[in-house]
Parts: C-alpha cells; structure tokens; sequence
C-alpha cells in the first residue's frame, strides 16, 4: 500500500513551463498549443509590442511582465511557478507530441537528473541536417544543451543550484554547468531555422561556437551578446 501511495504521489507532481518572450507573436501559439499538457504556463515577457502578452493570455497562459534580457526573464518566470518539476522553452520552438510522456517517465525514472529534448530543426535541406548532428555531438561529447532543446528540472535542484543568472546571453550554459549531466530525452524540440536561413548556415554556426568559445575564455556576456546578434 506505501509503494502504490508512493507511486501515486509521484503520478501528481505538477509540471511548469517557462517560456522567455520579446516579440514572439508569430510563434508563440504554436508553442503554447504544444503545451496544452502543462498544468501551468508561464510567459515572461521582456516588453513585446507585437501583441505577444495578449496572444498568451488568449491560450491560456499567464503573463508576467519583466525587463528584457532571457536570463532575467527565465529567472523571473520560475520565481512565479508552482510546479514540482521545471520545464524551459523557447517561444520558437515547438515540442513533439510524444513530450508529455516523456517527461513523466524521466521524473519517476531519475528525478534528480535535468533532461532535454533532440535538436531539430523546422528545415527540410541537408544544412539543417548537418547542423543537428553537430549539436547532437556536442550534447553528447560535452553534456552540453543549449536552452532552444528546452530545459526540464526539478524545483528542488533548480533552487539548490541557484537557478538562472541575471545573464543578456548564455544563461542556459552558465545554468547547466552548474547541474548534474542532462538526460536527453527521446522526443524531438523541433525549434525555427529562420535565423541560420538569414545569416547563413555556415555563418551562424560558426558565430555560435565562437560567442560559446570566447565566453568560456572569459568574454563578458554583455560583449557575448552584442557579437551573437
């Protein structure tokens, strides 16, 4: 009878989703319908003027209004959540079907481990390919995700690690430095290609690397985030 009120109480842990926004209203409803399985949704804003808030509240989302910067937004965005478990996504990025399942069988199954999703991209040509091996390479070399294949840990380890820096870039690297290795789960974060497609795939992915390069060499993150663009 313990192990099946164990069990059951594990079954009730509640879900959280984060997700930083500035001008995102021609992707969030994609993401925020994705979403619908959450029991809270959280748009922390950073002072949209494209109508981004209202759209929110329209899904069923709850707006917290923050100044601009991601790490200040996701930060201010968990300190509102009430969910046992922590889930940061990106307003451009959209979750497989399969998320929801996913994340309820990582929670029993090693709760006190991060997880995170598979990189792909919304593009059908072989740069986009190309790219996703990359990053799949890097996640598996270096246990090192990027906050665009989302972000899911508990509240408890989220609060004992700190949680996210009052960073203008690299908040998702400088937070999972400080976590135990993520879990990738086997679900698909399927996230825009729109800026690798305007800078250019060989451009972008280099200009990445580089901004991640020269932060861990000690660039500042302010000049981190002026040469990411």
């Amino acid at each position: 009878m313990r192990a099946l009120l164990r069990a059951r109480r594990r079954e009730l842990l509640r879900l959280s989703i984060v997700i930083p926004t500035l001008d995102a209203a021609e992707t969030l409803p994609r993401c925020l319908d994705a979403l619908a399985a959450a029991d809270e949704r959280i748009v922390a804003d950073g002072g949209s003027r494209d109508g981004t808030p209202a759209l929110a509240e329209a899904a069923g989302a709850r707006v917290i209004q923050t100044e601009r910067g991601r790490g200040r937004q996701l930060r201010t965005g968990a300190a509102a959540a009430t969910g046992d478990w922590l889930l940061f996504v990106h307003a451009d990025t959209i979750l497989a079907p399969d998320w929801a399942e996913e994340v309820r069988q990582h929670t029993q199954r090693v709760p006190q481990r991060p997880a995170c999703f598979r990189f792909r991209l919304d593009d059908p040509s072989w740069q986009a390919r190309l790219v996703e091996r990359g990053v799949a390479l890097r996640v598996a070399l270096l246990g090192l995700p990027y906050g665009d294949q989302g972000l899911l840990v508990s509240r408890a380890l989220y609060d004992r690690v700190g949680g996210f820096a009052d960073l203008p870039l690299m908040e998702d690297v400088d937070l999972i430095r400080r976590l135990p290795r993520p879990v990738v789960l086997p679900a698909d974060a399927v996230t825009s290609a729109a800026r690798w497609r305007r800078d250019g795939w060989l451009r972008r992915s280099a200009r990445n690397l580089a901004v991640l390069t020269l932060w861990r060499l000690g660039l500042s993150p302010e000049r981190a985030a002026r040469l990411y663009g």
